[in-house]
């Protein structure tokens, strides 16, 4: 398993009590009492849950892959496939969640199958809206490998659906988006073939 610094790193005392102390007041605005012992220490707890969901501003995905970046001959697709993340909606700040299913055609330079993996987390661990994360995972292969054509699909659930508005607990939000060879059809199909076998 990949180090990840950011995961294991201390939290920063400062950080964590200015945030512990928006989330004191949040409660209390709530009609909730702050105070009571259920609730003590739970300000602290989500002040460090927060930071531990949104470490994704701390990495540099560029760099991850670059960190196993080696020259082959290959040139045929490469698929990682049903990459799990669990990223937050910018709107409402709830979480939605899925699998990531990406490919790329290489152009000289292939990458570590575990880096793919991890600049989806890189990206999901931000503020996001799945339309926007689809498109940086694509760009980041694209710009820091140059291969000939990558395609990325993201499904996720949204609990700012399902919990609240429309409440529609089993609908899946599909975004793609693809440069190079991938706007062939011919290839996109092969794709979506390969990620739908078992």
């Amino acid at each position: 398993m990949d180090f990840n610094p950011s995961v294991l790193a201390p939290f920063d005392q400062e950080k964590t009590e200015q945030i512990a102390h928006h989330y004191h007041e949040i409660i209390r605005l709530l009609g909730e009492d702050p105070e009571r012992e259920g609730l003590l220490k739970s300000p602290s707890r989500v002040s460090k849950a927060m930071q531990f969901l949104m470490n994704g501003y701390e990495q540099n995905p560029q760099e991850i892959l670059q960190s196993a970046m080696f020259t082959e001959d290959y040139r045929q697709m490469v698929i990682v496939k049903d990459i799990d993340f669990y990223s937050m909606c910018e709107h409402h700040m709830l979480p939605f969640f899925g699998k990531a299913h990406i490919a790329y055609i290489p152009n000289h330079k292939i990458t570590g199958l575990s880096k793919i993996a991890r600049i989806v987390e890189v990206f999901a661990r931000r503020m996001q809206v799945q339309e926007r994360m689809t498109t940086q995972i694509k760009e980041c292969i694209q710009s820091t490998l140059n291969p000939l054509g990558v395609m990325v699909i993201l499904e996720a659930q949204h609990l700012c659906m399902q919990m609240r508005g429309v409440q529609k607990q089993n609908s899946i939000t599909t975004t793609s988006d693809f440069t190079g060879v991938f706007q062939q059809a011919k290839t996109r199909e092969e794709f979506m073939n390969l990620i739908k076998r078992s």
